[in-house]
């Protein structure tokens, strides 16, 4: 099954170093399934021709705003769009989440709150599950489509579903104690609050569920192939 991975951003060369690239850390979390991969880097105003150039589409995680005046934005939602349509399972991850709430009819913004860093508990269908997150922005409200799967204290709408076929997660399930010490320590001194970079280090030990969510997504895209 070939996935089309639609890649709101790529890592900087230091990243890149530290960690391969941004595509990579998906290809891990889905790895045992034999998947195939292509990636559109639609920064770049990349977007496949046609739906059925991939069995089943992720779209990232960016830095960017779903809500941004960016020139690659509209062309992505009308991606999104597509897919849906077509009934090919779509999965979307932190800005992916966002930009596919946006995109069928919810709305974005910047959470008032602040940043969510590190490990947080989500209550998803029932049980607690710890995951990694890195993010202000969030779905403030559902398109009609949506129904929600997931939350957070600090995220009302962590993980939605639409139909059958849509799946999406505010945290990332892709960012491992590997990824969230790195960029815990590389982006010290940035946007992010210190204290939140320093409490994110201190819980690395604790144990989380991404690998979990991630056979959860090879499940959903397997199930739902054309």
């Amino acid at each position: 099954m070939r996935i089309g991975i639609l890649q709101a951003e790529e890592f900087d060369a230091p990243t890149q170093a530290a960690l391969g690239p941004y595509q990579g850390l998906f290809e891990r979390l889905l790895e045992g399934h034999g998947f195939s991969y292509r990636a559109w880097n639609v920064e770049a105003m990349e977007l496949p021709d046609h739906m059925d150039e991939a069995e089943g589409w992720l779209v990232t995680g960016s830095t960017a705003g779903a809500y941004e005046d960016h020139a690659w934005i509209a062309p992505l939602e009308n991606t999104i769009r597509a897919i849906h349509a077509s009934g090919k399972p779509l999965v979307g991850i932190c800005f992916g989440h966002q930009i596919i709430a946006q995109a069928l009819g919810g709305r974005v913004e910047k959470h008032a709150g602040g940043w969510c860093v590190g490990r947080h508990v989500y209550q998803i269908e029932g049980r607690d599950v710890p995951l990694n997150a890195w993010h202000q922005d969030q779905v403030v409200a559902l398109p009609s489509a949506a129904r929600r799967l997931g939350q957070s204290p600090f995220c009302e709408n962590a993980v939605l579903a639409y139909g059958d076929t849509g799946l999406t997660y505010q945290p990332h399930p892709e960012f491992d104690t590997e990824v969230t010490g790195y960029f815990a320590r590389a982006l010290k001194g940035g946007a992010v609050p210190e204290s939140l970079l320093s409490e994110a280090e201190d819980s690395l030990h604790l144990p989380t569920e991404g690998s979990m969510v991630g056979q959860q997504i090879a499940a959903h895209f397997l199930q739902n192939r054309g």
